[in-house]
């Protein structure tokens, strides 16, 4: 298969229309992208974005596509979001072979580099204060002020930075900046900051560097180091690529790779900014990086979506150069598709009510067959016991219902799935009045849900035997914001009360509890559910991954 052919089934987008137009010009025997994360955080669906794009592009056009973390910031990074970022990335689908790289792997070439711009007039050392260069650096309609200290020889420049490097001053006392033009209307090329100093315990290098590159300095380097054809950002980093630009014509590196931006993934119901993201796990917003309700990727594993369900989402909203937002509704529909494909049928009673057969022998039982999926006939049967005492949903029944409520009701028939008609025929109530339990009769005619007679029920239930049944407990998750455009600046206010609902008295059939597996499977009627990691052989504990059908907008009213 051509990478042409490949290409058009996965969808062409405009990042795509320039790979191929630069191997159809010959500017480059292989394509190499790279996906560069900074290990300060879990990986988000965002980031699911670029990781689908930057490794896709790399198979279908028979390139290589680089995993390097831009680990610059050591007062932020740790191992476990190093190791976290590695998974989650094979999780997806996506192996980076033996292209496992670190931004730290170049810092004695990233320091060199920096001496030679000092020599070449275009970098100094600036002793302002962070506050200083800020106030100095400008606005979009105010041109900058050049440092007092911009002017400094070569030789003081040489001799200030090498004492950074050897640790001699304290955190923020100076940095060192490119001479660029403090009157441009770019900021970004303003005199950037290219190394400060940071006294912080690095993940990989230890205590053996005092001064850490910036990311504009140290992302465009290593990118020609590694030989990078097409370095693919998001919009926010489109001011930067003339700084990107002009490093690499001041640097001699030793190879000039290309940056590209496009839209940024932004969902509706959801924030993806790294800020949010780790204030609400250090809150107690949530209970983890890995918390259901988070558009983590580790979130979205555990609350078992599949990765090629986050494959496809990413596929149907494409590559485009304008931002805009996606309506959650879309990544719902891709996991329902998916896991419609591929999940087992089981029966839970989530809220249980207790149902007595009058009028089945005591003592008895019977097995019957159900279905494991209804459009899979080899993947088989299963037995399912029948018996005097059942559970069914408690919102299954009405003592007065509305006009158009068809299931269980006193009087009325209904339909047990795989089993028989039940006819309501009284109520045990408790002391303050609630139903507590139903009495019922069956019809042993109708035995595997139709009736002999031709008669015909509005209504099918799913149900469990009291006797056979284990109980369990049972999380539901919703959206954790109650807006679909929350705000990042004050997120709180806008958190859903009802993200989490707890059900610790549910009742789950045993082909749901002798399954061990991480594999979702659908409740009839529920949804679908995953085994949670939190799960006790005494006492499992069942994730919804997703209903059958959008409820959460509709109860909430579509609010802004």
């Amino acid at each position: 298969m051509t990478a042409e052919t490949m290409a058009t089934e996965t969808g062409r987008d405009f990042i795509r229309d320039i790979v191929q137009a630069d191997l159809d010009a010959g500017k480059y025997r292989e394509i190499v992208t790279r996906f560069p994360p900074e290990p300060n955080g879990y990986l988000h669906i965002g980031h699911a974005k670029s990781i689908a794009l930057n490794f896709g592009i790399a198979q279908e056009f028979a390139g290589r596509c680089h995993l390097r973390f831009d680990d610059t910031n050591p007062t932020k990074e740790e191992q476990e979001y190093i190791d976290s970022i590695q998974a989650d990335v094979r999780w997806l689908g996506y192996d980076w072979g033996t292209n496992l790289y670190y931004a730290s792997d170049y810092f004695e070439r990233l320091y060199d580099w920096a001496e030679g711009l000092i020599r070449a007039g275009h970098a100094y050392v600036d002793d302002q204060s962070q506050e200083e260069i800020r106030v100095k650096r400008g606005t979009l309609t105010e041109p900058g002020r050049n440092s007092p200290f911009r002017d400094r020889s070569v030789e003081e420049n040489l001799d200030l930075f090498r004492r950074m490097k050897a640790g001699e001053f304290p955190n923020g006392a100076r940095v060192l900046r490119a001479k660029i033009d403090m009157a441009s209307g770019n900021i970004n090329l303003r005199d950037p900051v290219l190394y400060r100093i940071l006294h912080a315990h690095h993940p990989r290098t230890g205590d053996a560097w005092s001064i850490y590159p910036s990311y504009d300095y140290a992302h465009g380097q290593s990118d020609a180091i590694e030989g990078i054809t097409h370095s693919i950002c998001t919009l926010e980093f489109e001011d930067h690529r003339p700084l990107y630009e002009w490093l690499l014509d001041k640097l001699p590196v030793p190879s000039k790779p290309r940056q590209y931006e496009m839209a940024r993934l932004n969902l509706t119901y959801t924030l993806l900014s790294k800020r949010v993201l780790t204030e609400l796990v250090r809150g107690g917003h949530v209970a983890g990086w890995d918390d259901p309700r988070m558009p983590t990727i580790a979130g979205l594993k555990r609350r078992g979506v599949p990765p090629a369900a986050i494959r496809e989402f990413i596929k149907r909203i494409g590559v485009a150069k304008a931002n805009s937002v996606v309506d959650v509704g879309m990544l719902e529909f891709c996991i329902r598709e998916e896991l419609n494909k591929s999940s087992l049928r089981r029966m839970a009673v989530l809220r249980p009510l207790k149902v007595v057969i009058e009028n089945y022998p005591e003592g008895q039982s019977e097995e019957l067959d159900a279905i494991n999926h209804p459009d899979d006939p080899e993947a088989g049967t299963r037995k399912i016991v029948f018996g005097r005492e059942l559970y069914i949903e408690r919102d299954d029944f009405m003592e007065n219902p509305p006009k158009k409520f068809f299931r269980l009701s006193p009087g009325t028939e209904v339909r047990l799935r795989y089993a028989y008609f039940i006819k309501c025929t009284g109520m045990i109530k408790d002391a303050a009045g609630e139903v507590v339990e139903l009495r019922c009769t069956y019809d042993p005619a109708t035995k595997g849900g139709n009736a002999p007679d031709g008669r015909k029920v509005k209504a099918t239930m799913h149900w469990l035997s009291a006797a056979q049944s284990q109980p369990a407990e049972i999380r539901i998750y919703n959206p954790l914001f109650a807006k679909p455009n929350p705000d990042a600046g004050n997120f709180v206010a806008d958190l859903n009360p009802q993200s989490l609902e707890v059900l610790t008295d549910a009742r789950i059939e045993p082909a749901i509890s002798a399954n061990n597996s991480s594999d979702v499977m659908q409740f009839e009627r529920q949804g679908y559910f995953v085994r949670d990691p939190d799960s006790a052989p005494d006492r499992p504990v069942f994730t919804r991954t997703i209903g059958l059908r959008d409820t959460f907008t509709k109860e909430v009213g579509g609010k802004t």
